[in-house]
């Protein structure tokens, strides 16, 4: 259709102009082009899309369906508000440019409607995030580059499944756009599986997760409040792509990581570093929602994804802001900072209750919805306990790990002891961010038809979803009550030991060893071959040499071999050099 624009053009000119402007006039450029995005993709009618080619193949550049409207208006007002958090944290012009082009690259990539734009624009955001991240230099350097390798493999696996798709189906359109095939998702028995542990790097599946707290501490603390939204969320986004009826495997490994990432997050003292973990955590209920599959879930799914953009992105300001005026990142340097920042430690306590899925706060609401599909929705699966199944009980048991992680964070950070030293707040810009998130936290939480209003499926219709979702039943709100208090209980029986223990390990304690030796030996046997092989091409090449400019000094040192013997020494001296010329350039190339 033509006189649209996609919503990733305004966003990565405006990052393409920004180094060259100053730094005012270079961030409200930046707020603008990202705040833009919202009511444009709120107005484009569902169902416009631009056709195109790419590389020579039909592509959409621009698919508006219901999926990718939530994750456009998420996208564009979160891109605003951390551009305006840069600003006011003192951000570089340039590290906000490579962000706003984390945030285009991220929008064309959840508004493609073929997988060749998808993997076009996915590829690109690893290269803009990975940017970001070495941006801030020191020890984000190395993490950065773990980061980019993971995301390289991660994204090769995905370019496979691709092609497997496109050969399967001769199209890379997505079903739901004119020319696409009968069927949504990957086609084939390779594709999904390539796909699911591709993607499976983005989204955090356990073992492939450790890219995540080794490098969202590291940056800017700008730098993170982005890095914490764009990845994860598109990951989760390509997940229902690859699987739009659903997966038990998939929406197990999201109850495993509901689990795991909380567990992991209680046992750290730095403040980003645990809220990485919660990340991967959060997401597992994502994930589950996409692997039950139907419509109930993949709605409580994608509320998720909106609401853990806003409050994860409060959390990761809000910490932001102590490292900010205090320059610590670990707990154990900090305390009773709510007396002396009490904007900050209230922005944290909203966030934290809405993460945990305290009742009143949007986390209540779309945790809420998730957990009901895996009771109504999905199999009992091997464990049941009363009236709770399997990925039930993982994702519950998930619920008060959150709890008890964001009561350790909120108690060492802000409500325990005193502060050494008098400490300023938030300033201007960082408490106008906060609190338009914190705001909208509440507000989708108390307001809860607003949330329904934007998701791709009515979860209260019982003609739409297998079992129609109410918020505020008794039962639910005492579930989320009850959780809370297991979450208090648990934190006060383990707060002694957890307050004496070091780094925990993580499997990345595993592998970025064997990876440095294991690539040092290669890049050792490589050169140490090229180098033999280069000894014996230079003899050979010597010899050869001297047998073609002097010949008969050559026959003549030669004792008991005739003329034949002779040519046959040169023919071969020659051969050889043939050959390891071959062999050298063979080494070279790979």
């Amino acid at each position: 259709m033509d006189g649209v624009v996609p919503p990733f053009v305004p966003v990565l000119l405006a990052a393409a102009l920004l180094p060259f402007l100053g730094r005012k006039a270079g961030h409200a450029l930046g707020v603008l082009a990202t705040a833009a995005v919202v009511p444009y993709v709120w107005l484009v009618d569902e169902g416009v899309y631009l056709q195109t080619k790419l590389f020579g193949f039909d592509a959409v550049l621009f698919n508006v369906d219901s999926f990718s409207v939530l994750m456009g208006l998420i996208f564009g007002f979160i891109g605003a508000v951390g551009v305006l958090y840069s600003y006011a944290s003192d951000a570089e012009n340039v590290q906000t440019a490579f962000a706003l082009g984390y945030v285009g690259t991220s929008l064309g990539a959840v508004f493609a409607g073929d997988w060749l734009s998808l993997i076009f624009f996915w590829e690109l955001m690893a290269v803009t995030s990975t940017l970001l991240v070495w941006h801030y230099g020191g020890r984000a350097v190395r993490a950065g580059f773990r980061y980019a390798v993971l995301h390289g493999i991660g994204g090769t696996l995905l370019l496979g499944a691709v092609i497997w798709h496109f050969v399967e189906t001769g199209t890379f359109l997505f079903g739901s756009v004119p020319g696409g095939p009968e069927t949504a998702g990957l086609a084939g028995s390779v594709a999904p599986i390539l796909a699911g542990i591709g993607i499976g790097v983005n989204v955090g599946f356990i073992g492939l997760h450790a890219w995540l707290p080794d490098t969202y501490p590291r940056p800017h603390v700008a730098a993170s409040v982005f890095l914490c939204v764009f990845t994860t969320k598109t990951g989760v986004y390509g997940m229902y792509r690859a699987f739009p009826d659903g997966s038990v495997a998939v929406a197990y490994m999201g109850g495993l990581m509901a689990v795991f990432g909380a567990t992991m997050a209680l046992f750290q003292n730095d403040m980003r570093r645990l809220l990485s973990y919660h990340i991967q955590s959060q997401v597992g209920y994502m994930v589950a929602g996409v692997g039950i599959g139907g419509a109930l879930a993949q709605a409580g799914a994608f509320a998720h994804v909106f609401n853990h953009i806003l409050y994860k992105g409060l959390l990761f300001m809000a910490a932001g802001v102590v490292v900010y005026r205090t320059g610590e990142e670990s707990l154990k340097k900090l305390g009773g900072l709510a007396s002396e920042m009490p904007l900050t430690a209230g922005a944290f306590s909203v966030a934290a209750l809405s993460i945990a899925g305290f009742p009143g706060f949007n986390g209540f609401v779309s945790k809420g919805i998730v957990i009901s599909a895996s009771h109504y929705a999905f199999e009992k699966g091997p464990v049941v306990v009363g009236d709770f199944y399997t990925l039930e009980l993982l994702l519950l048991i998930g619920g008060v790990g959150t709890f008890m992680s964001f009561i350790k964070f909120g108690y060492y950070a802000f409500f325990h002891g005193t502060y050494d030293g008098s400490v300023k707040d938030a300033n201007r810009g960082q408490s106008v961010a906060m609190v338009a998130v914190a705001a909208l936290c509440v507000f989708y939480g108390v307001f809860d038809t607003a949330l329904f209003a934007l998701l791709p499926f009515d979860v209260t219709s019982k003609s739409v979803v297998a079992h129609a979702y109410h918020t505020y039943t008794v039962p639910h709100v005492v579930e989320g009550v009850a959780l809370a208090v297991l979450g208090l209980v648990g934190f006060a029986l383990v707060k002694k030991p957890l307050s004496g223990l070091g780094r925990v390990p993580d499997v990345d304690n595993a592998y970025n060893p064997l990876s440095f030796y294991a690539t040092r030996y290669l890049v050792v046997a490589v050169t140490e071959l090229y180098a033999a092989v280069d000894r014996v091409v230079v003899a050979a090449a010597k010899s050869a040499a001297g047998v073609v400019r002097s010949p008969a000094a050559t026959a003549g040192s030669v004792v008991g071999r005739d003329r034949v013997s002779l040519r046959a020494d040169t023919s071969a001296s020659i051969l050889l050099v043939v050959v390891m010329l071959t062999v050298a350039l063979a080494v070279t190339v790979l």
